[in-house]
């Protein structure tokens, strides 16, 4: 396939893609839900980064709803309203970073519990159900999140909490979250939880799939600009929220004011990022499908992924992030490949307007059992690439390059 040639070309060849219409009114909440100037003395249009750890009470216990910075900051409130409103929630909490979000509602069990999780998730996640929770003593077992019969098969007396993501990280999973969650709520008292990263709210609401909690490391996408760590977590139920907000506040857990400032600030950009992430990514797909020197792509998008109709009929459109094997699927010829790339850089993380690559065995995914990687198909061949916004030319005629060198 060749390079395109403009963006009006690109736009058309994603125009027919079939994902559903993204409703209308998103970007109009992301700019200004939370925001109203007359909350501040100033008017300021942008809100105002609120440092202070302490704050001036009337009288003894007589404060103006900020007593302490750890339990409220006028920074970090404007964030979580924000947040919430985009994903149809009612509640918003902001953590230090996304591993904070996941050990705070990991919390939420005690000894004895039980928690079925996706075989395949972030391994930053699945390092910290399988060692924090086993020094918890909280029985952990991962399935197949695309087979509800298996998800269904592994739910126990004891089972308190299903984890998931979709897509999931690298393999690109689509998992149906509302079927699951119909699944799992027959049963009182399990949470699901769904960690929504890689669509973000604009392409993916979970609470109104029957989610419980969704959950983000705000680092990716929803900043979008690689120079913040944050996490949050949204709800709708005020029970499930006054427990998260107690262990937020209790573990201290919590971003700083000027990190909530610039995440806030990156969703007043993230309808038009997504977009562009979107655009690129799949003309990506289509180039590196059509490549001699790649075995198969993993993109929701392309027809060719197993649960692409499913992720039609579930969100309205895939981000940049995608996976793909490359025919020799071996250590050296990847690392070949990776050291070969010119505008893509070769990090780990992903979101930020900047393209990148990185080698999932290796890298994101390099605490997990080679075993394990192995039963996935998380091999040395399998490479992640988080699409940026650059122009897409530009980046297919790095990945072009690369593959020459092969």
């Amino acid at each position: 396939m060749s390079t395109l040639e403009s963006t009006n070309g690109l736009e058309q060849i994603v125009a027919a893609d079939g994902f559903r219409a993204q409703p209308k009114g998103f970007a109009t909440k992301a700019i200004h839900v939370g925001q109203d100037p007359e909350q501040w003395t100033s008017m300021a249009v942008v809100p105002p980064i609120t440092m202070s750890a302490t704050f001036k009470q009337r009288g003894p216990a007589q404060h103006s709803g900020y007593e302490y910075g750890r339990t409220e900051n006028p920074s970090r409130n404007v964030l979580e309203k924000c947040l919430a409103c985009l994903d149809n929630g009612k509640y918003g909490l902001a953590f230090a970073s996304g591993h904070g979000v996941a050990t705070a509602i990991i919390t939420l069990l005690k000894a004895g519990d039980h928690i079925v999780a996706s075989d395949n998730l972030y391994g930053g996640t699945n390092r910290l159900l399988r060692n924090f929770c086993v020094d918890m003593n909280i029985a952990v077992d991962f399935v197949n999140g695309t087979d509800l019969e298996k998800v269904k098969a592994a739910l126990k007396p004891s089972t308190k909490l299903v984890w998931m993501e979709s897509p999931t990280n690298p393999l690109m999973k689509v998992i149906d979250i509302e079927a699951v969650c119909a699944e799992v709520h027959r049963v009182a008292g399990i949470l699901v939880v769904v960690d929504n990263t890689f669509l973000t709210s604009y392409f993916q609401r979970p609470l109104d799939l029957g989610a419980d909690i969704v959950m983000y490391s705000l680092t990716k996408y929803m900043n979008g600009h690689s120079d913040v760590v944050m996490g949050a977590a949204i709800m709708n139920d005020e029970a499930l929220y006054k427990k998260l907000k107690f262990r937020q506040n209790e573990t201290g857990i919590v971003p700083s004011p000027f990190d909530c400032y610039l995440v806030n600030r990156g969703l007043k950009t993230l309808s038009l990022r997504m977009e562009r992430h979107k655009l690129n990514s799949l003309a990506i797909a289509k180039f590196l499908e059509g490549h001699p020197k790649v075995k198969r792509v993993l993109h929701p998008g392309l027809p060719s992924h197993p649960q692409h109709e499913l992720a039609k009929r579930q969100s309205n459109g895939h981000s940049g992030i995608m996976s793909f094997y490359l025919n020799g699927d071996g250590l050296e010829e990847s690392t070949l490949f990776l050291k070969s790339l010119k505008v893509f850089t070769l990090a780990v993380s992903l979101g930020g307007f900047e393209s990148l690559a990185e080698l999932p065995a290796l890298m994101s995914h390099s605490s997990e059992s080679v075993e394990h990687r192995s039963a996935l198909g998380i091999t040395d061949g399998l490479i992640r690439l988080s699409v940026g916004l650059e122009d897409v030319d530009d980046l297919i005629a790095d990945l072009e390059q690369s593959l020459n060198k092969l």
